[in-house]
């Protein structure tokens, strides 16, 4: 009996070591065609060194892979270095303050910034990558950094509706699917096409009589810009909350600049006014040259003027893109968004895209004047 036990013991582990002995399965390659249009060879699964470079790329990579898997950061991203592009440093990047003290740690793989928009190969090389995500959107030259690099370098792209485009939540979904994160990636644009849907179902029924005239400006546009940089018709946060812009006829694109007299002009129709937190440095020498530019302006005069969150800081806050949608609406029908109170609905998005609550930290930010609100036209713009 003792001898058939042994004997049976000696098959289990005889078994058990030819088991192990098996190989792993390796990650296999597959093509995918990147964002604007590259179709490139990668192993879903398989990176352990990240560098991310141009406008965006970070932030749109920390929305859903591992930051520990970078291995270098650009400068820009980098708030311990002494030289280096600061023009951002004053506005809350929700990513930076995520993952600040990450990046912090991270040789550089470029300088990153708006004046320096151009791969740096040798920095990239340095940090020795196995795989790039870039927003430099050109596909001869992303080919020839492929080349050079020796790795596959995968290019993101957002598209004009920002949070709220096609082609945003095709940059999660790619992102996910080569860094082994589906779900999570699934997970975002579920929660983002909701947040869409709620607000549009809150202001769907709104009769056009009843809709105030809205003006919004100050918005980015590669670079901060002052109250004659506007959303036109095509604003895409005006169309998803119903609201009625006071801006109109414009042709061209969905934020760009208007005239002088046409601001002047369109003063009488201005009911409520939204100025973008970014802009508040160039329209304050503005205001102090001329303490009038804003008289002809309905909304100046009767306190219907809002800030909302700087969203363009090195391209596009897409967590603070959707909180501004949501204080627009609030703030042009309070009656619809009387359940939301804003510094919890800033911590719900933060969450979705992060899984921290950083409406304190956005809030706190120099150029954020204390978070969302009216603006106190008597004195604002005067200190």
């Amino acid at each position: 009996m003792k001898k058939t036990i042994a004997f049976l013991l000696s098959l289990v582990m005889l078994l058990a070591l030819c088991l192990s002995a098996q190989p792993v399965a390796l990650a296999e390659e597959v093509t995918v065609t990147d964002m604007i249009g590259r179709e490139v060879t990668v192993t879903p699964g398989s990176y352990s060194r990240v560098v991310c470079i141009g406008a965006g790329a970070l932030r749109m990579y920390s929305y859903i892979g591992d930051v520990s898997l970078l291995c270098g950061v650009e400068d820009i991203d980098n708030a311990t270095l002494a030289e280096r592009p600061k023009m951002f440093d004053s506005v809350a990047r929700p990513y930076v303050l995520a993952y600040g003290d990450v990046f912090a740690q991270l040789p550089s793989c470029g300088v990153g910034g708006p004046q320096a928009q151009a791969a740096e190969a040798e920095k990239i090389l340095s940090c020795e990558p196995d795989i790039v995500i870039s927003e430099y959107e050109d596909v001869e030259k992303e080919d020839a950094l492929q080349e050079q690099l020796g790795v596959p370098v995968i290019t993101l792209k957002s598209g004009p509706g920002g949070v709220f485009d096609e082609n945003f939540f095709g940059t999660m979904r790619l992102l996910g699917m080569i860094f082994g994160h589906e779900e999570k990636a699934e997970a975002l644009v579920s929660f983002i096409q909701g947040e869409r849907a709620e607000i549009e179902s809150r202001t769907a029924d709104i009769p056009e009589d009843a809709k105030p005239s809205v003006y919004i400006c100050g918005l980015g546009n590669w670079g901060t810009t002052n109250h004659l940089m506007v959303g036109t018709e095509k604003y895409i946060v005006f169309r998803v909350a119903n609201i009625k812009n006071a801006v109109t006829g414009v042709e061209g694109a969905a934020i760009q600049p208007i005239e002088e007299e046409k601001f002047v002009a369109l003063g009488e129709d201005m009911d409520i006014l939204f100025i973008d937190a970014a802009a508040v440095k160039n329209i304050k020498p503005l205001y102090a040259e001329d303490p009038t530019m804003f008289d002809t302006c309905k909304a100046w005069q009767e306190g219907e003027v809002y800030l909302e969150m700087a969203y363009n800081a090195y391209y596009t806050n897409y967590e603070i893109a959707l909180t501004n949608t949501w204080f627009i609406a609030k703030t042009v029908y309070p009656d619809l968004f009387a359940d939301i109170d804003m510094d919890a609905k800033v911590n719900e998005v933060t969450q979705a895209f992060y899984g921290l609550d950083l409406a304190e930290q956005i809030a706190a930010a120099p150029a954020s004047f204390g978070g969302y609100g009216a603006i106190d036209t008597a004195s604002f713009f005067a200190g």
